[in-house]
């Protein structure tokens, strides 16, 4: 395939906690590792309290106030408690609530946050658009947030045209917290679509990052600074289009020049600030089919995306299909998902099965030297063997801030997204939390979760306050009905 450049047109562990009340309270948790809820209220109630007044004051509080004296301890007791049960409390989510167009499907959506308190969601709306007769099905409409969620904008058309538009991709540069991108595929999928604002959505400038002879798939965006990569594929080929001027200009690279035949799908991008730049993707085999074995690379380029080089990360079986739910084969199979944090760390989340048809877990790692070498794999789900996953999503914020969402099928024949967050990097990880719920008027959605993913992925993004944000999409079968909706928390 020939492709041609183009310009502009919780767990956690510890031995100590320390409070300073009318002096310093200390309140020693010894021993504990992977303290959880109940371990800590248990805790807590055995925990030795010293309390010593401030130096300067001690001789007027012990002679003057011997009340005040005798009471403290019993104070600094009950705030230890309670500040050790608020610390250790599981994360809060909102409940879940539909955003974009209340009308017609809206499907696999995506998310990013700017500095100012504004949450994007991009998503492919399937249906009639309100007052717009020349839209095309699906159109790729913008629905935005001022107030971190609260509230939403009437969901608009980002670029009206006659062709489709499929799979949205949206992101917020971390250089300046302010510029918003956005890419997905259109004219016959023939065409990556970059789309850029530098006024927090008000107006866009739009560009052709690829063009093609041939339909691509599965698009995946990341920027930072003047670094622009949108990555894709085309049968077993992963290409990027990269460009170093903010989007004026792209060059087409070959990602995986040395692939076997059949064909790649891309799961994500991400580059660290340093300039990396890495792409996520799985690899099916011609012989094998959607049947056989899938390859899980990672590739990391150091010169803003003109030279890349893969390394294995994992190796999967076939997953189960989904006939039933009239989805094509491989749509619950094997993905991968990646992010860096601020200080560069890379992480990756992964779904991936050991029987061939056999139920996929999801496993998380993290690398120190851009993907040179992962710590061991972690199965990072409390559910029971057995349990269908899928869908990874992952993002991540200061150093070791790292947060984490996947798809089960734990309350079969209902799915529901979990989340679950880490402040050190993955090394422990905090309680595993039920995003998705229950809401009145939708058939398939029930008090144990909804009937099937709608989407082949959703999206994470980290507000200005460290609250996370999920959007995902939720559905009868593959085909329709089906909705996307927001919650967020910590």
């Amino acid at each position: 395939m020939e492709m041609m450049a183009s310009g502009a047109p919780e767990s956690w562990s510890g031995s100590r906690i320390v409070h300073k009340v009318l002096g310093t309270v200390v309140c020693p948790l010894l021993a504990v590792r992977r303290l959880t809820w109940t371990r800590l209220r248990a805790k807590v109630s055995i925990a030795r309290v010293e309390f010593r007044p401030p130096p300067g004051i001690q001789h007027r509080f012990l002679h003057r106030n011997r009340t005040m004296r005798s009471a403290a301890p019993k104070l600094a007791v009950l705030l230890c408690a309670l500040a050790s049960l608020a610390w250790a409390a599981p994360p809060v989510f909102s409940g879940q609530n539909r955003i974009g167009q209340m009308t017609g499907d809206q499907w696999e959506p995506s998310v990013a946050a700017d500095g100012a308190g504004r949450i994007y969601v991009l998503y492919p709306q399937y249906g009639r658009v309100p007052d717009c007769e020349s839209c095309s099905v699906p159109s790729m409409l913008l629905t935005a947030s001022d107030d971190e969620g609260k509230t939403w904008q009437t969901p608009r058309v980002m670029l009206e045209t006659g062709s489709g538009q499929f799979d949205a991709q949206i992101a917020v540069d971390p250089a300046d917290h302010r510029t918003v991108y956005a890419a997905w595929l259109q004219n016959g999928k023939q065409a990556v679509i970059l789309a850029k604002s530098i006024d927090s959505g008000a107006t866009w400038s739009f560009a052709v990052a690829a063009r093609s002879q041939e339909e691509l798939d599965k698009p995946a965006l990341a920027v930072r600074g003047q670094n622009v990569l949108v990555a894709f594929n085309h049968e077993e080929e992963v290409w990027v289009a990269a460009s170093q001027d903010g989007g004026r200009s792209f060059a087409p690279v070959r990602v995986n020049a040395e692939s076997r035949p059949g064909w790649s799908l891309l799961g994500s991008a991400a580059v660290d600030p340093s300039g990396n730049a890495y792409l996520g993707w799985a690899s099916y085999s011609k012989a094998g089919g959607a049947r056989g074995s899938v390859n899980l690379y990672v590739a990391r380029s150091a010169d803003a995306g003109k030279s890349w080089t893969p390394s294995l990360l994992d190796v999967s079986a076939a997953a189960p299909g989904c006939k039933d739910e009239e989805c094509g084969e491989g749509y619950l199979g094997a993905q991968v998902a990646l992010t860096t944090d601020a200080a560069g760390t890379l992480y990756a989340l992964w779904s991936a099965g050991r029987a061939p048809l056999g139920s996929q877990r999801i496993y998380f790692s993290s690398s120190t030297n851009g993907g040179e070498s992962w710590l061991p794999r972690a199965n990072i789900s409390n559910a029971g063997s057995g349990v269908e996953h899928a869908f990874p999503a992952i993002v991540a914020g200061n150093g070791g801030d790292v947060r984490i969402a996947w798809m089960d099928k734990r309350n079969s024949p209902y799915w529901n997204t979990y989340y679950r967050s880490s402040s050190n990097g993955g090394a422990t990880w905090g309680d595993e939390v039920r995003i998705s719920g229950y809401a009145a008027g939708y058939s398939y959605i029930g008090k144990q979760g909804f009937r099937f993913p709608f989407g082949d992925y959703f999206g994470l993004a980290i507000d200005r306050h460290g609250d996370t944000h999920i959007v995902w999409g939720e559905g009868m079968n593959y085909q329709s009905p089906g909705s996307i909706w927001h919650a967020s928390g910590r």
